[in-house]
């Protein structure tokens, strides 16, 4: 990330000289234009009246050419800084990125197996973004039969967010009715907010809506124990519909941002219910690639100039812990402060009577007779007293 950083802190010192001289280029432009269209009207007006003039004339208006020629000049200068500029940014990126990251990469990793699995989720990421021309596309040129039924959720899906995007509520309001029960069932405010927003926007139309509002209002019924502060302040902005909710203790309820904030918790809750996650596989994996990569290309580098490199050969395995942040935490993992590995199905993490806990492999290994001594104090135990435990 720091490498990106580097990169962007470069990108918009780039981006400020474009502004700032676009700036600079139409204030000079137009007080230039203004100063000749003066000259031109001085010199309409004054005609052929003097002979005697046609010298000062000739005076006016060289210095009316050297002011227009040094003004192009000093624009062109200030235009090479900004290639300046632009050709750090290059050298930014080839310092900061490898181009070459073959060294990290397994051969034989992308066999036809794989290489179907990867159009699949390709043609899922395709699918969640509404690009659904491309992902049939890409399924012929692939030869991959997707079923009709995985691509109707995200066509669904892509349809109302589109409509709340241009704020129209309807089709989310629609779908969230026929799904009330399961989004009850997983504690979802869904509708709550989105009959909220529709309320607000009734509110926005001032007296004329008040009847319709307090007609609509109806429908916060089901939500009342769960929301009742939230519906005691729609109800009281109801008082200030005549000089207007924008001039009103309750301004607050016009914040553009709750639009932005509706999308992500359709989308949230859609995709639970359909047993899907928020964010396409594909878009994760490649996240934690980035992430991963440059501290991959320093481990090869080292492995390779130690001549040790049979500590890397497995397709699952990496040399190295790579932190991808909190993020990417998706279950709770254990690692056994003995052995220095994480558990697993054959491997669970065992309680012990003392309250520590260790793998199944780590105690095994300790028990002497018929007792175990735990490692981090001096209780000891039978080992038949260890229970397993589920993170």
């Amino acid at each position: 990330m720091d490498q990106c950083v580097n990169v962007e802190r470069e990108l918009e010192k780039v981006l400020q000289k474009f502004a700032s001289y676009g700036q600079h280029c139409d204030r000079t432009l137009e007080e230039l234009i203004e100063y000749t269209s003066g000259l031109k009207q001085e010199i309409s007006q004054t005609g052929d009246r003097d002979v005697e003039f046609s010298g000062t004339l000739s005076l006016v208006l060289s210095q009316c050419c050297k002011r227009i020629k040094d003004t192009v000049q000093k624009l062109a200068s200030d235009h090479k800084d900004i290639h300046s500029s632009v050709s750090r940014v290059g050298k930014a990126i080839d310092k900061n990125f490898d181009s070459d990251i073959s060294s990290v990469g397994i051969e034989g990793c992308w066999q036809s197996e794989s290489q179907r699995i990867l159009s699949e989720v390709m043609v899922e990421h395709f699918f969640r973004q509404g690009m659904l021309d491309v992902a049939e596309e890409l399924c012929q040129e692939a030869g991959l039969c997707i079923d009709p039924s995985q691509k109707e959720p995200f066509v669904e899906l892509n349809r109302i967010l589109e409509a709340l995007r241009v704020r129209d509520l309807r089709p989310a309001l629609e779908w969230a009715v026929a799904n009330r029960e399961m989004l009850m069932a997983q504690k979802s405010s869904l509708e709550f907010k989105l009959h909220r927003l529709y309320f607000i926007s009734l509110l926005m139309g001032g007296t004329a809506n008040q009847k319709e509002a307090l007609q609509y209002a109806k429908n916060f019924q089901p939500f009342a124990v769960n929301h009742q502060k939230d519906i005691q302040v729609l109800m009281g902005s109801l008082v200030y519909l005549q000089q207007g909710i924008e001039n009103s203790p309750y301004v607050h309820l016009l914040d553009s941002n709750q639009w932005a904030d509706i999308c992500d918790i359709f989308t949230r809750d859609a995709c639970a219910l359909q047993g899907l996650s928020v964010e396409s596989p594909l878009s994760v994996s490649f996240s934690a690639g980035c992430v991963a990569l440059p501290a991959l290309i320093n481990i090869k580098a080292v492995i390779e100039q130690r001549q040790c490199t049979g500590v890397w050969n497995q397709k699952d395995e990496l040399p190295i812990e790579v932190e991808l942040g909190k993020k990417c935490w998706y279950h709770s993992v254990f690692a056994c402060p003995i052995l220095r590995q994480q558990t697993t199905d054959n491997n669970p993490p065992m309680k012990l009577v003392c309250g520590h806990i260790i793998s199944r492999d780590a105690l095994n290994k300790m028990i002497s007779g018929s007792k175990l001594k735990c490692p981090y104090c001096p209780m000891e135990q039978v080992p038949g007293d260890g229970k397993q435990i589920y993170f």
